[in-house]
């Protein structure tokens, strides 16, 4: 059987102390294979960026484990975690996180330049990947230069420039016209068609028929897991009741 190229095992995260602790996530355990995207809904406060930032290793886990292509989060070091980041694993944020002083080429191609690569070599990859997403034509234009649609796009090629086995997305087309977003899916979803990984946190039913998998989260907790992702709306709905 194919292992997952990532596995989150009865995982939990509190924040803060005492009387003040908020327990995020309780006992989360989730595998997401090569070619899989899952979606994962829930409520305001259910815990969904929380399970998003575990995954990534952007936090770390209060109990349980997080692991990417074998390797388990909590046993690397600050430099080790820093590393696998850059070379496994693509982020899209709503807010785009652009650098406004680089061009979407020098965007793209910086994950790539810090791990090493040569700038000739870092700078044609991100022609590349720009090109796939459809905005290589901006490639020598800054930030502040282009549409919100375009800056997402951008966004995207960063995560997916190398590499990239596992592609985290946090509500990636929240600012964006519907015809935009749909774009901005349909590459996700080639991704991993091609063999990656993706893991998407989304609240809209229609962005979830993309996945192959609804994951349902409430109060920290998975309560529901579909394969249709035609239910998803079903699921938003029972969560109401």
């Amino acid at each position: 059987m194919t292992a997952p190229i990532l596995r989150l095992t009865h995982v939990t995260r509190t924040h803060g102390d005492g009387d003040t602790a908020v327990l995020a996530l309780r006992g989360v355990s989730l595998d997401v294979f090569p070619g899989e995207l899952v979606a994962v809904m829930g409520p305001s406060g259910s815990g969904k960026s929380t399970l998003l930032n575990l995954a990534g290793g952007l936090d770390k886990a209060s109990s349980g484990e997080v692991w990417i292509e074998g390797q388990e989060l909590g046993s690397l070091s600050a430099l080790q975690l820093a590393a696998l980041r850059r070379r496994r694993v693509g982020f899209v944020f709503q807010d785009f996180n652009l650098i406004p002083s680089l061009t979407a080429s020098e965007n793209v191609s910086l994950p790539l330049e810090l791990d090493g690569t040569s700038v000739r070599e870092a700078r044609a990859a991100a022609r590349a990947v720009l090109e796939t997403v459809g905005v290589v034509d901006l490639a020598d234009r800054y930030p502040d230069k282009m549409s919100g649609g375009q800056q997402q796009r951008v966004a995207i090629a960063r995560a997916l420039v190398g590499d990239r086995r596992l592609v985290l997305a946090d509500e990636p087309t929240g600012a964006l016209d519907s015809h935009t977003g749909e774009g901005v899916l349909r590459v996700l979803r080639e991704r991993c068609d091609s063999g990656a990984a993706g893991l998407l946190v989304t609240h809209e039913a229609r962005h979830a028929a993309w996945a192959d998998r609804v994951v349902f989260l409430r109060d920290g907790v998975v309560v529901d897991t579909t394969g249709p992702a035609e239910v998803a709306e079903d699921l938003l709905v029972a969560s109401e009741h």
